[in-house]
């Protein structure tokens, strides 16, 4: 994530992204519900929510932690060079991404086929010095195909700096390999004749460790509509734990369930109570915290056009924004069970009978 564009002047440590997070979007004020208690616990019963039927367990389950690391471990190696955007780096794990797809047989978004969603360099203000690109990918939904389900997470990160590889493993290739495990259990279901109802669209975007600028560029110049778009999960450092949950380490952030729509928080908890039983941390959800993260990652850019979201994440550690954010850190175990959360929950989403209702603004 980034250090201060939309959220933080507080919280310079206790950021998930890069120096620019606060300062587009702090000033943003819009979305003010009432935020859910970080203890009380607010789900109904999973029977009361009426969750889809069980054969999305198989599915989700083939979400293991030895494809985990072999992925991250790649993204996160040296030969991607941190992936600043628009850097040689960023561009080749781009085509690494677009090749994972093609070879699970996962269609590119773009009519023409292309993968890729170019950003041209004078979009990022100076930022960076060269062009980058979003890649996007897509399941077509089977009975509402015009519905679209986003997976998001952001692929770039910092580079070089003083001579050393900032690699970024839970900042965030952490995010970048779940969502590419979340698409191919998606893609077993599609060859098992048990694709979505609705339309996948899985989202690595670049540019927002220096501004949230590669789901800016995609929420102004979207490849799907918006209007069509019913909620975007974004994951942004999935794979850690901080100094919080030390003694209780299988828990996972959650912000913003509650802002746009009760009903995506309730089967959002109803999910994990039935499935991965992590416990769901709401600190970061409060209107109050002074870190205001619900403004700091690339689903803001989804909120602030009234589409529901999720930001999943796991805190802020001492290898944040470090070289030291190395491969060899991540707890595959949990990275393991935090996709599988983001999965079920997608899979109901798309899945489901009647479109999540957006019912606050």
């Amino acid at each position: 994530m980034k250090i201060s564009i939309i959220v933080v002047i507080f919280s310079f440590v206790l950021s998930c992204g890069s120096s620019q997070k606060n300062s587009d979007s702090q000033s943003e004020t819009t979305h003010r519900s009432t935020s859910i208690d970080p203890v009380e616990n607010l789900v109904k019963e999973p029977s009361k929510i009426n969750l889809v039927s069980d054969y999305g367990k198989i599915y989700a389950e083939s979400i293991i932690q030895e494809d985990l690391k072999e992925v991250l471990y790649t993204l996160a190696s040296d030969d991607f060079e941190g992936r600043f955007t628009g850097e040689p780096g960023q561009k080749k794990a781009a085509q690494y991404i677009t090749e994972y797809y093609k070879k699970i047989g996962i269609s590119a978004a773009n009519a023409d086929g292309n993968y890729l969603q170019e950003i041209p360099v004078t979009y990022f203000k100076g930022k960076a010095k060269f062009s980058s690109e979003n890649v996007v990918a897509y399941i077509k939904g089977t009975e509402k195909p015009d519905e679209y389900v986003v997976i998001s997470a952001h692929y770039d990160h910092l580079g070089i700096k003083g001579g050393k590889i900032f690699n970024g493993a839970d900042d965030d290739a952490s995010g970048t390999t779940a969502v590419l495990e979340i698409a191919k259990a998606f893609q077993k279901a599609v060859k098992a004749g048990n694709g979505p109802k609705r339309s996948l669209v899985f989202l690595h975007v670049t540019g927002e460790e220096i501004g949230l600028f590669g789901s800016k560029y995609y929420s102004e110049n979207p490849i799907f509509p918006l209007e069509n778009t019913i909620v975007d999960l974004n994951i942004d450092m999935v794979g850690r734990i901080d100094e919080k949950h030390d003694e209780t380490p299988e828990f996972i952030y959650l912000i913003g369930a509650d802002k746009l729509s009760t009903e995506l928080h309730e089967l959002s908890e109803a999910v994990n109570k039935k499935y991965t039983k992590l416990a769901l941390d709401y600190t970061y959800n409060d209107e109050n915290d002074p870190n205001r993260f619900y403004y700091r990652s690339d689903h803001y850019n989804f909120a602030k056009n009234n589409i529901p979201v999720i930001f999943y994440f796991n805190g802020v550690h001492e290898d944040y924004h470090k070289h030291t954010d190395t491969p060899d850190k991540i707890r595959y175990d949990l990275l393991q069970k935090r996709a599988q959360l983001v999965f079920y929950t997608a899979w109901e989403i798309a899945n489901r009978d009647k479109t999540l209702k957006v019912d606050k603004e």
